[in-house]
């Protein structure tokens, strides 16, 4: 990452001096700070997704070739801040999921706001259809997480847990209800809560009423194609107002915060 400008400035730190300069991740980690929430209390979900001017968010089902090193900077800020990271089965799959790795630079961060050392992964996964040997379940720093509902398979269950992942129930059929996923979440502890996607997922919890902010890189590109929108499925009845909280810019990638009206 080159240089981040601040357009806005309520999140600008204290020791922001406006001057255009690479922030420092200390810089990233304030101006990204989980909110006091001031709705459902000991909560904030906030997701981090990227579009290309077109409303793409993937190219060849994957979200890097949009990207950049300034994203990716501030990807792994979001990362640090949170208690849990909550993906989708298939988001997983496709960007090659691997846990989340505790870094020196947020230690003494996540130390004070009594933290792990990483945050843990949490996958929305309706028939468990995984594979455990993967270093996502078979090494984590913290245990993965797998959010299901209670028509999942008990053999999948029962591999996953012998994987050392942590079956959670959140919901009372075959898939996973977003309103008691973030309850179970918070059951757990988890209250700093942070979803990449994909867009499935996302549309899930945008529809539930229970998404609190959006992280949104505009990429600068064009793909056209017949990419995903960052959240699909059904639509909501009235659309949600979402108000600007902070915007930044690099080399013409556009980083948006959006948190609920």
């Amino acid at each position: 990452m080159r240089r981040l400008f601040p357009v806005t400035d309520q999140t600008a730190g204290p020791g922001f001096d406006g001057a255009d300069r690479e922030w420092s991740l200390a810089e990233l980690a304030d101006a990204y700070a989980y909110p006091e929430p001031d709705g459902r209390p000991g909560v904030w979900l906030r997701a981090n997704m990227v579009s290309t001017l077109d409303g793409a968010a993937q190219h060849d089902g994957r979200s890097q070739p949009i990207s950049s090193a300034a994203d990716m900077r501030i990807f792994g800020t979001l990362r640090a801040l949170a208690d849990v990271v909550v993906a989708g089965a298939e988001t997983v799959r496709q960007e090659g999921y691997r846990p989340a790795r505790a870094r020196a630079e947020f230690a003494e961060l996540r130390r004070a706001a009594g933290q792990s050392p990483a945050p843990a992964i949490a996958v929305v996964s309706a028939g468990l259809e995984l594979d455990f040997s993967l270093p996502l379940f078979a090494s984590p720093p913290v245990p993965t997480l797998i959010l299901t509902g209670a028509a999942a398979a008990p053999d999948r269950i029962a591999a996953a847990e012998r994987a050392g992942a942590r079956v959670v129930i959140a919901g009372d059929g075959v898939g996973v209800d977003p309103a008691r996923a973030v309850h179970a979440l918070v059951e757990l502890g988890h209250t700093r809560l942070l979803t990449e996607g994909g867009p499935r997922l996302l549309g899930q919890f945008v529809a539930a009423g229970v998404l609190d902010e959006l992280c949104l890189t505009v990429s600068p590109m064009l793909t056209a194609g017949d990419a995903q929108r960052i959240a699909g499925g059904p639509s909501v009845e009235v659309p949600r107002r979402f108000a600007l909280a902070s915007l930044l810019e690099e080399e013409g990638f556009l980083f948006t915060r959006y948190q609920r009206a």
